[in-house]
């Protein structure tokens, strides 16, 4: 096995500890104690404290990044190019769970300058997500009444929630609850020209016991 960093040390650290006592209730003397370093190791690699919180999200936020842009860049038709983007935001709350369930929880305690940082990224995920609702309404494939905007944060939203209620040990893997999301976002925006395409996709993902656009 590859030995961790001390900032990957350090960033799990705070991960355990802010979930269990908030992130005003944990110290930088408490994270270096809990994994054996000193403080001058965690300032070698944080600023403070509000740096680390802000790192959390930087790590999660460049994976959804760079897999939607290597989805758009892999696929080349708005709906298989949407699929992937579901699948990839759906996928990080399963490889991050602990990273977005700390952010979402504590990210009010960042200074602006952290949050503007922080818009800049989401603005830049969520310019592809819409280049893909635009295009796709460009080529008939998803509804042209429908706001790309309002469809793109609708997407957004509603899987971004899913930090609440999501559990590893639940009853549905994330591959299975990506393809409910999947099949409600695509009978909401496909047009009747795109229908046979989407149709195929969703059979191609689901087992063959399930129902939705197989129908």
């Amino acid at each position: 096995m590859v030995k961790k960093t001390l900032k990957q040390r350090i960033v799990e650290a705070s991960l355990i500890l802010f979930q269990q006592d908030g992130y005003h209730g944990v110290t930088v003397d408490r994270i270096v104690e809990y994994i054996g370093a000193s403080k001058g190791g965690f300032y070698h690699n944080f600023k403070s404290k509000d740096e680390l919180l802000y790192e959390i999200h930087d790590v999660f936020i460049s994976y959804v990044i760079k897999k939607s842009q290597d989805a758009y860049d892999q696929y080349n038709t708005p709906i298989t190019r949407l699929c992937a983007m579901i699948q990839t935001l759906t996928e990080v709350f399963d490889v991050y769970q602990a990273h977005i369930t700390v952010f979402y929880e504590e990210s009010g305690s960042l200074p602006e300058v952290y949050s503007e940082l922080i818009h800049k990224k989401r603005n830049q995920y969520r310019g592809i997500l819409q280049k893909v609702i635009v295009e796709g309404q460009q080529t008939n494939d998803f509804r042209s009444e429908l706001p790309g905007t309002i469809v793109t944060m609708a997407i957004v939203g509603m899987i971004n929630w899913t930090y609440k209620w999501y559990k590893q040990t639940g009853p549905l893997t994330m591959e299975e609850i990506t393809v409910v999301f999947m099949d409600m976002i695509l009978h909401s925006i496909v047009t009747e020209q795109a229908r046979e395409e989407a149709t195929q996709f969703m059979i191609a993902m689901k087992p063959a016991t399930e129902t939705g656009f197989i129908n």
